[in-house]
């Protein structure tokens, strides 16, 4: 099989390692191939994909959209991130949980973070070329958002030579609510 699966910690969530071919010219690999994710169990469709380019310090997330959720397939082309996922399931075990997975576009490697979770990452190289494909559309409207350092959840950030950088928006998501009676 072209691509490696495996599973994380909370169900849903996955790391992918797709097989890369590599040379004195260089490397190629499959990025996604619809045949190799639906052997694999992964039959979502995608219907968008983004891709953005930050510095070393940039803490993007955690985000979510409310009524529209995103599934995302995410991987860094050039750089490292620390990446996130939050459960945001209210019928999840897991809710309020996290998991975070290293990509490294030396590597290659990928993250499926289903419908449901709040997504952030932090640049760790110094500069960082990532790319995603997502499940649903962009809603500007429908957009929702944690704050990155909540104590509740307390994501584990990796400490850095540099101070975090973060949009305003990212400065000011409301903190995360937990279930009743937890």
């Amino acid at each position: 099989m072209p691509i490696t699966l495996t599973k994380c910690p909370i169900a849903g969530l996955c790391e992918i390692q797709p097989k890369v071919f590599g040379d004195e010219r260089g490397y190629f690999f499959e990025s996604y191939s619809e045949k190799d994710f639906h052997d694999a169990g992964l039959t979502m469709s995608f219907v968008q994909d983004n891709q953005s380019l930050s510095k070393k310090g940039v803490l993007r997330g955690l985000h979510f959209q409310k009524n529209h959720p995103q599934g995302k397939l995410v991987r860094v082309i050039q750089g490292e991130v620390f990446d996130v996922a939050l459960d945001i399931r209210t019928d999840s075990p897991t809710y309020g949980k996290w998991h975070a997975v290293l990509l490294d576009g030396k590597k290659q490697n990928q993250f499926y973070i289903p419908e449901g979770f709040a997504h952030g990452f932090l640049v760790l190289s110094e500069t960082a070329l990532f790319a995603y494909k997502c499940t649903d559309f962009y809603y500007p409207e429908d957009e929702g958002g944690i704050l990155w350092n909540d104590r509740t959840i307390a994501v584990s950030w990796p400490r850095i030579d540099i101070p975090y950088i973060l949009s305003k928006k990212d400065e000011e998501w409301p903190l995360f609510v937990p279930k009743a009676g937890t």
